[in-house]
């Protein structure tokens, strides 16, 4: 061997340059769509001097490469342990196949793959290079309220069809300008491949060339605007203007929900609330929800954002168009957004439907970039150092929940209240976005335009629905009224139950403790302080809440009032003290409805307990939003209050009585009697788990239910069980409310299709009674 051999010989590229060269597929799923992969795949494979190719199909992206074994090792270590920060690789398959001499790579077009499908991906907020550009005078994007590029922008509002390509975006009607054209196929550009990316020339625009000065001006004038957003319409004002914020309040048909606001940025929040390290990350991170977070004493905003409320819901803007609404003189500190919808209504999205919202507003701001589907704000809450979800909708959805186990295609329609629906395909749950309350055409509307968006994203034809027991949901009816699907109907409180069993994978038994407001009940009742032993399968009741009348249904939902005149009946019978603050006349008309038991109704429901107690305390007598009263009596709790009240577990029953009829002797001191109450409250729970574990040998509990969106009980309750040793499972990313239902009969009407012998399923549509709990429609 010459000496210039013997040295190549010793030299590293030697043996990578005379290897054979190699080839190979990789297919990767997950979120690898609409988040720079594509570029990202490319400029690796230049790195590594690899040919091939990448592109989208419908079911994520398909890569090819070739060159020498080690090039394609380092690539694919690379690959794995460096991929950009928005993706999220599920699965990973690798094969060899037949080198073709190819020495360049390239990106190539998009295809179908029959039903095979790709995780749609989420709207992502504003990086930070898109807000320099924006910001910067010299800048071609400046003051551009649609700048974007592969790290954030628009995708899930408005995607029309996967792959995630320009075409199946309501971006097809925007012909890239030469230069956007440029940075988009330029690998050293961030605009690589970026489908919504677009200019002041060739992109989007505000309805005229003064409207974000018109706008800013209309709200410092204490003006209320409608905002065409990123997935609706948001309803704005000066969150410190008090006259604007009573304004819209009354607009909106005086409800006393709180508003959101959106500040201007962290500063800002920091002046409007106590912020923790999670709240921060939350607010700062690319979902940009809606934090619920203490609101700082003093913070310089209108009393009527929160009305009786400690805490407020804050988000910081992640769009271009919101940073530049506080980017003028004005100096907006925050600005009140609230959905732009009337109450029960879905939010407004387009253009032509914007003139329904006149009666709220003053004026509004539009552009002409077509919303595909219309998506809330999330909202979340900080707890135990994780975001807990209450709301999940933009930035979260459509986020696939992996199962980890793979299951049936089953269509689950949810609730009645914070309705979701949930498709289910190989091992992923894949819950829509918040709806919202199924209780108007509108939002049935809304529901069926997104199931057929998401079938068609997904690829998903279900084989089963499963609905909730309540046969005066209409959900439940439109359940009912599909056709060539099989049908099952899942109780309430397991659905919430097996949803929080999904979210932490679990197969085995558990202690359920469900409590929330209403859920239909096998028996006929309304139920909601529930303790359950449950698996997917089936479950068991083995406690509850004692029964009280629910008098006048719906009236004693509006009317806190009436279940506490309902539970000092039960209590005292006919020596019953009366409600104060509350007429005379209308009590004693509800004291015959439960003698007589007129338009009455039993319930065992933990939300309407709350309701009475807030009621007795003198708290609140009527309300104008779900959780109200609840929301308020928490408010009031005295702090450092360690003793509870009186009660008893007679069997399967729970008997509050004796907590009453103490509770009665505090009310001339509501903080402290509040404080008990959420005391006592823990305690039933600890306690009837502590029996169930006697019992049972179980020792995994797991908490679901709106009731636990209290977080003053669920800290007690998690204190007690903790401290008898009990292995607790909360919600994280699937809310614990009605919103999370969906999920859990999707999980469990999956799991009776997959367990269940083909030959024992209907062949006319209909469901077959399949375990406890499971109930033919």
């Amino acid at each position: 061997m010459a000496a210039h051999e013997a040295h190549a010989a010793n030299h590293p590229g030697f043996a990578q340059a005379s290897a054979a060269p190699l080839r190979k597929r990789v297919e990767v799923r997950g979120i690898v769509q609409g988040v720079g992969f594509r570029p990202w795949v490319y400029r690796l494979a230049q790195a590594h001097r690899l040919g091939g190719f990448v592109l989208n199909s419908s079911s994520g992206v398909t890569v090819e490469l070739e060159g020498s074994p080690d090039s394609i090792q380092r690539f694919l270590a690379d690959f794995a342990a460096h991929p950009p920060e928005l993706a999220r690789i599920d699965e990973l398959r690798q094969s060899d196949i037949a080198p073709r001499g190819e020495s360049e790579f390239v990106i190539c077009e998009s295809v179908a793959a029959g039903d095979e499908f790709a995780l749609a991906p989420p709207d992502i907020a504003t990086c930070a290079d898109c807000y320099a550009d924006f910001t910067d005078p010299a800048n071609r994007r400046y003051q551009y309220p649609f700048t974007n590029c592969t790290n954030c922008g628009p995708r899930y509002t408005i995607l029309r069809d996967i792959p995630y390509d320009r075409p199946f975006t309501t971006m097809d009607e925007f012909r890239m300008c030469l230069a956007c054209q440029a940075e988009y196929d330029d690998p050293a550009n961030r605009r690589f491949h970026a489908q919504p990316n677009a200019c002041p020339v060739c992109g989007p625009r505000l309805d005229a060339p003064d409207a974000l000065a018109r706008t800013r001006r209309d709200l410092a004038e204490g003006r209320i605007v409608a905002i065409k957003g990123l997935g609706g319409f948001h309803l704005a004002c000066d969150a410190a203007n008090d006259a604007a914020v009573r304004r819209l309040r009354e607009r909106k048909r005086g409800s006393g929900k709180p508003f959101a606001l959106m500040a201007r940025d962290l500063e800002a929040a920091e002046k409007l609330a106590d912020l923790t390290e999670e709240d921060r990350h939350a607010l700062l991170g690319p979902r940009r929800p809606i934090v619920i977070v203490s609101r700082r004493k003093g913070a310089e905003i209108s009393s009527a954002v929160a009305p009786g409320n400690p805490t407020i819901g804050v988000m910081l803007p992640y769009t271009p168009l919101h940073h530049l609404l506080f980017a003028g003189p004005e100096s907006f500190l925050a600005l009140v957004m609230t959905s732009g919808n009337f109450r029960e209504e879905p939010i407004v999205s387009v253009n032509e439907e914007a003139p329904r919202l006149k009666p709220l507003c003053d004026s509004f701001l539009l552009h002409n970039r077509r919303i595909q589907t219309r998506v809330d704000d999330s909202v979340v809450r900080c707890f135990e150092g994780r975001e807990r979800v209450l709301r999940r909708s933009r930035g979260y959805a459509p986020h696939p929940i992996d199962l980890g186990v793979s299951l049936p295609p089953v269509l689950a329609v949810g609730g009645e209240l914070k309705n979701t629906f949930c498709l289910t395909k190989n091992h992923y749950a894949i819950p829509s976005q918040h709806i919202g309350d199924l209780e108007n055409y509108e939002t049935r509307v809304f529901f069926e335009e997104t199931l057929a968006h998401m079938q068609r994203f997904f690829r998903v034809e279900p084989e089963i629905v499963a609905h909730d027991l309540h046969p005066g949901y209409l959900s439940t009816r439109m359940a009912q009224a599909m056709r060539g699907v099989e049908k099952i109907g899942v109780q309430h409180h397991h659905a919430h139950i097996a949803s929080c069993m999904a979210e932490h994978h679990l197969r085995e038994k558990v202690i359920g403790v469900a409590m929330d407001g209403t859920g239909y009940g096998t028996d006929g009742r309304i139920w909601g302080g529930e303790f359950l032993v449950c698996d997917y399968s089936g479950f068991e009741r083995r406690a509850h809440l004692r029964y009280v009348p629910l008098p006048g249904g719906d009236a004693a939902i509006r009317e806190p009032w009436r279940m506490g005149q309902s539970y000092l009946i039960d209590t005292f019978g006919s020596r019953a003290p009366r409600i104060e603050g509350v007429a005379e006349a209308p009590q004693r008309t509800v004291a015959q409805m439960i003698a007589k038991k007129i338009n009455t109704v039993d319930t065992s429901s933990c939300g309407r307990l709350f309701d009475a107690v807030a009621s007795i305390l003198g708290v609140r007598q009527e309300v104008t939003y779900e959780g109200q009263a609840a929301i308020e009596l928490e408010a009031i709790a005295a702090e450092a209050i360690e003793d509870s009240y009186p009660f008893l577990v007679e069997r399967e029953e729970i008997d509050v009585r004796p907590m009453i009829e103490a509770m009665l002797r505090d009310r001339t001191e509501p903080a402290l009697a509040s404080a008990r109450f959420h005391n006592t409250v823990a305690e039933m729970i600890a306690k009837v788990c502590g029996r169930l574990r006697a019992s049972e040998g179980l020792n995994r509990v797991c908490l679901s239910g709106g009731t636990f969106q209290n977080f003053t009980l669920l800290k007690r309750a998690l204190a007690l069980l903790r401290r008898a040793g009990f292995e607790v499972l909360l919600h994280a990313r699937i809310p614990p409310n009605d919103g999370g239902i969906s999920i859990g009969q999707a999980v469990i009407a999956g799991h009776i299709l997959r367990t269940r012998p083909q030959k024992a399923r209907s062949e006319n549509g209909q469901s077959a009674s399949a375990g406890s709990g499971i109930i033919e429609a």
